[in-house]
């Protein structure tokens, strides 16, 4: 089943793109096993990816951790913190 990926701020920018739809391999158990995978796309993904602690995650519109199961979503967004004032 294809998942819609969305990219926001810096990590759309470092890929290129604000989102893509993918079937995604059987074998992802986590938000972290997705992120594995997509940093193997490309040298923006790479580049996006590459420092974890400044990255956070929804699955299905739910705030996660990078360690929260993958499940089997329709939507994960991957973006760096949200801050406010």
């Amino acid at each position: 089943m294809p998942v819609d990926l969305l990219y926001f701020s810096w990590v759309r920018e470092a890929i290129g793109m604000g989102g893509e739809t993918l079937e995604l391999p059987g074998d992802l158990v986590t938000v972290s096993d997705l992120i594995d995978w997509l940093a193997m796309r490309s040298e923006g993904h790479a580049r996006a990816f590459a420092e974890r602690a400044r990255l956070r995650a929804a699955v299905d519109q739910v705030f996660v951790g990078l360690d929260a199961p993958l499940g089997r979503p329709h939507e994960v967004a991957i973006f760096p913190p949200v801050t406010g004032g």
